[in-house]
């Protein structure tokens, strides 16, 4: 697989993982462009880190994925790794994701990506949990959640604020920020 810059990264072969399509990490980085450089990503359902590791291309200057795989948190440090700069900081966090955020409580993102099965039952847990645990600075931060709208259960049963949804094929983005006073 190749990201920003024509750069090569290692994946994960098998079923275990579904890479974020070329397609839905290009128009992602395109709406997120102006906040990319200097941002604290965090990627949620890391896979094999390629969104974080486009993040680090494109300027972020700390990037920390949660991926319960241990096989897939050695390929994303060896993709991270290739990619960081020496003024970037990066971290994988193996484990439970509801857990892992538990330990960030009060660290501040401002660009959270969350790519989680789309079979899963957790979207709304893991969206209440980035409320709860105040990971979004409440005026400037974002999160994106990639979802299958056919497959998937995601509902408005969190404290977030949609913003805006973007349809790509079978695919959609929702994004998310604190609600307005």
């Amino acid at each position: 697989m190749r990201i920003y810059g024509n750069r090569e990264i290692k994946t994960l072969s098998g079923k275990d993982t579904r890479p974020t399509t070329s397609k839905v990490r290009e128009a992602l980085f395109n709406i997120w462009q102006d906040k990319i450089v200097s941002a604290s990503w965090l990627d949620l359902c890391a896979g094999n880190g390629t969104m974080g590791a486009e993040a680090l291309c494109r300027g972020a200057s700390e990037v920390i994925g949660i991926e319960k795989s241990s096989f897939g948190c050695q390929i994303i440090r060896e993709n991270w790794q290739k990619v960081a700069q020496e003024n970037q900081e990066f971290k994988v966090l193996r484990g439970d994701i509801l857990h892992r955020l538990k330990g960030l409580n009060g660290r501040k993102f401002d660009l959270i990506y969350f790519d989680p099965p789309y079979y899963c039952d957790f979207y709304n847990d893991v969206l209440n949990a980035i409320y709860d645990y105040q990971l979004l600075p409440s005026n400037i931060g974002e999160i994106a959640v990639e979802y299958n709208p056919k497959k998937s259960h995601l509902n408005d049963n969190h404290n977030l604020q949609l913003i805006q949804t973007k349809y790509y094929g079978n695919i959609a983005l929702n994004f998310y920020q604190h609600p307005s006073p």
